[in-house]
């Protein structure tokens, strides 16, 4: 059975790059928050509530830890939710395996689907979700949620799997990565001039990274930034204000948890949890909150270096 270190530093946050040090608090540790979850997802942070919001796709709901008590309740249920994130104007924006759409929960909490086709054929399951400064809305497409009743529902994909964009004015939808297999977790760079992408459909598994077009409105010039190789399976991931990529990561003893990497794609840190840690977004008064849902549970960790604010 796990137990939160004993000691400082925390021998769970492992150093493979003097770079890692600067990011760091010797002083803080692993955290479990809650544990029950069938298979957790797609947190996201709201600030203006203090309270965090993460999905367990599996049993059908999404669930909200208060940052003041600790307190875990049902947020809702429905939808088979997967990846989440606020928009400018701090509203919530989901992927529904169930819905096969994105999904965007309305300050008064009414629901607008924003999309869940293209060229008249539906989606397959929206997996993951970012929103670039400019309002538009990106989003990856694997199959995942039809391919059983665990997650969604089965049915028979009628489109590749792209990413694509939602213009914020217009609505209008664009692919925007294609020829990827099974994309999954994405997020943009501090200044949103490269967009990175998880190949999950890949043995192994990749890690992409694609330049953000001038207009801001496309991905070119698509490169491997991190093959995997036997070393792991990437997921959902965010980025620091430095740049450094921190990836939910598993599969197996010694390689769950979060893998951090420097922009220049050296893995420069790790930090170890019991189960495989699939997706996770910083959070806390100053963003320096580090949240990661995993398959049971939810961790966090204090460090020294704040998440990039996405909204």
């Amino acid at each position: 059975m796990w137990t939160p270190s004993e000691r400082y530093p925390d021998p769970s946050v492992e150093v493979l790059d003097e770079r890692f040090r600067g990011l760091i608090l010797w002083h803080a540790r692993v955290e479990r928050l809650y544990e029950g979850t069938r298979w957790g997802e797609g947190p996201v942070w709201f600030g203006d509530q203090r309270c965090l919001l993460w999905s367990d796709i599996p049993n059908d709901r999404m669930l909200r830890w208060e940052e003041e008590t600790g307190a875990v309740s049902v947020y809702r249920r429905g939808g088979h939710t997967n990846g989440n994130t606020r928009d400018r104007q701090g509203r919530l924006i989901s992927c529904q395996h169930a819905a096969r759409a994105v999904v965007r929960t309305e300050i008064d909490g009414t629901r607008t689907v924003l999309a869940d086709s293209f060229e008249g054929k539906r989606l397959n399951a929206p997996n993951d979700v970012v929103v670039k400064s400019d309002g538009s809305v990106w989003f990856s497409d694997p199959t995942f949620g039809i391919l059983s009743h665990y997650e969604g529902g089965v049915a028979e994909p009628e489109l590749p799997t792209n990413v694509y964009r939602i213009d914020g004015e217009t609505g209008e939808m664009t692919v925007v990565i294609e020829g990827i297999v099974q994309p999954n977790g994405l997020c943009f760079s501090p200044g949103e001039d490269r967009l990175y992408l998880v190949e999950s459909g890949a043995q192994p598994r990749r890690i992409h990274v694609f330049d953000v077009t001038a207009d801001g409105r496309g991905a070119e010039n698509g490169r491997v930034f991190v093959d995997a190789g036997g070393n792991g399976t990437p997921d959902g991931f965010r980025c620091d204000v430095q740049g450094n990529l921190w990836a939910g990561w598993g599969l197996g003893e010694g390689l769950d948890g979060v893998r951090v990497f420097a922009p220049d794609g050296t893995a420069i840190g790790h930090i170890h949890l019991p189960e495989r840690c699939a997706n996770l977004c910083f959070g806390g008064p100053h963003r320096t909150r580090l949240f990661m849902a995993a398959a049971k549970s939810l961790y966090s960790l204090f460090v020294k270096v704040q998440g990039v604010g996405y909204a």
